[in-house]
């Protein structure tokens, strides 16, 4: 019986003991629940910016003013470029008209392509009806309302047509005399034959022709190198004709030196007198001067 009580109070010591330790389970999930996530921490790795496709600073924008009011862009005129330029040479090898004035007005007077002529009626060169004309027409509003404008099939009958008309004008004979590359001649001789009434229409074209390199299409022609444009400097520019002038004017003053470079058309604007005037005045048959000639301008 004494046996039977003794190992009874050994039990329940033993089961006393065992319940008051903790639950090695439970500490066990304690702890994995305080300990960081590796995992998480990895994924947060650093996110590089994604690039803009900004657009090219060359690409400006301008307002070219003809027969409508056109916004391009120097994408557009050189997309426009590469696309008639072989025209433009063709042209010029079979009627004479510089590659790069044939351009430079396309761009001028067609908006580069998007001008409302050039959409509506593929009329690259605001060319009119006038009276030999017997093919579709379209109206438009220009110097009158609702005048009358040609419309061609395709832009290359307008190119075509546009050198018809310069080759059939008396008024344009003048053009023809210049260099076939000489297209600041060409430029200026176009405003002075009254092909338009804008009194920058050849400082527009001159400026297409250098800015967009339209000069390397008539070497291409006449087999020269092409040179780049290159401004000059004001003082280079201005100072040698004005020191010849003086000159000139010292031993005669009703009369020039031809210098380097001068033409009539030139020389007329110089002294404020018609490239007509000039030629009556010096018994000149066509617009030929040579540098030293001198010629009497009053």
């Amino acid at each position: 019986m004494v046996k039977k009580i003794i190992t009874f109070l050994i039990l329940a010591t033993l089961v006393s003991c065992s319940s008051s330790k903790p639950t090695i389970a439970t500490t066990k999930k304690a702890a994995a629940v305080q300990r960081p996530r590796v995992a998480t921490t990895k994924k947060q790795a650093p996110v590089k910016p994604i690039g803009k496709n900004y657009p090219s600073t060359n690409n400006t924008t301008e307002v070219i003013q003809s027969t409508s009011k056109t916004v391009v862009t120097s994408d557009l005129i050189t997309n426009y470029v590469l696309q008639y330029k072989d025209i433009a040479m063709g042209n010029m090898q079979k009627y004479g008209i510089p590659a790069s004035i044939i351009l430079a007005q396309g761009i001028l007077e067609s908006g580069a392509g998007r001008g409302d002529l050039a959409l509506e009626a593929n009329n690259h060169f605001g060319i009119k009806c006038h009276k030999d004309w017997l093919g579709e027409s379209v109206r438009h509003d220009d110097d009158s309302a609702q005048e009358c404008f040609r419309k061609y099939p395709e832009a290359a009958e307008s190119y075509r047509d546009h050198a018809l008309f310069l080759v059939g004008k008396k008024r344009y004979e003048t053009l023809f005399t210049y260099e076939k590359d000489d297209y600041k001649s060409w430029a200026k001789g176009l405003r002075a034959a009254g092909y338009a009434t804008d009194p920058n229409y050849p400082d527009k074209l001159i400026s297409y022709i250098e800015r967009y390199n339209l000069h390397q299409y008539d070497c291409q022609v006449t087999g020269r190198n092409y040179k780049p444009f290159e401004k000059t400097t004001p003082t280079k520019s201005v100072s040698t004709p004005t020191k010849s002038a003086s000159n000139s004017n010292a031993n005669d003053p009703n009369s020039y030196e031809v210098q380097k470079g001068d033409t009539l058309y030139s020389i007329s604007k110089k002294f404020n007198v018609l490239v007509d005037d000039l030629k009556q005045k010096n018994n000149l048959s066509d617009n030929a001067i040579s540098i030293g000639q001198r010629l009497k301008v009053k």
